[in-house]
């Protein structure tokens, strides 16, 4: 089995194999996008974006399976790929990847990171998000999920930015990512503003 661990999304994080029943992490040395490619199609994340290696997810436990991955970017599993057994690593060097499909979110233009236009980051670029179903609800998990308390107030800006994306939460989420959205589709956006908030945070 596979899984990245340590992130903000289920696309992105440390790797971590499962072995006979035990997880355990990936040395860095040699670690590259081709790599981080096949571990991004088989865990249905896309494509890789950035690779990370330094346990940039942090430091993982259990053992440190491989070393010296080599995948060429076309197989099917992680363990497809050749990659040495024997190994002189320590946790510090955990192997990461950020995926196309994670999202990661910032509020852009406020006083600080918890005030202004609220921005997507997904399949490599920033994107605006329409307000055609933005509300209440969507604006608190995003404030929780900046750490930034509770929304106080609704703003709205202009779309600015090349992609646009629709959120619609039916409860109270950990994340916009687990609500439903639609990226890039026109119809749910005609007319819209791009949504912003301040949040008490």
């Amino acid at each position: 089995a596979l899984r990245l661990v340590g992130g903000r999304s289920r696309c992105e994080g440390r790797v971590e194999l499962k072995v006979v029943g035990t997880w355990g992490t990936v040395c860095d040395d040699n670690w590259d996008l081709a790599d981080g490619d096949v571990v991004c199609r088989q865990l249905q994340c896309g494509r890789a974006v950035r690779v990370h290696g330094s346990a940039t997810f942090g430091r993982g436990t259990g053992p440190i399976l491989w070393d010296e991955v080599g995948c060429e970017g076309h197989e099917k599993h992680l363990w497809d790929c050749p990659a040495a057994l024997e190994h002189d690593c320590s946790h510090k060097e955990d192997a990461g990847v950020v995926c196309s499909e994670h999202q990661e979110w910032r509020l852009s233009g406020g006083h600080d990171g918890c005030a202004g236009r609220v921005e997507v980051f997904f399949r490599s670029t920033w994107s605006t998000v329409c307000d055609s179903t933005w509300y209440d609800l969507e604006a608190r998990v995003l404030c929780h999920t900046l750490g930034c308390g509770e929304p106080l107030q609704h703003l709205l800006f202009n779309h600015t930015l090349p992609a646009k994306m629709v959120y619609q939460c039916d409860s109270q989420q950990p994340s916009l990512a687990h609500c439903r959205w639609t990226y890039n589709k026109s119809a749910p956006c005609h007319q819209s503003h791009a949504a912003g908030v301040v949040c008490n945070g």
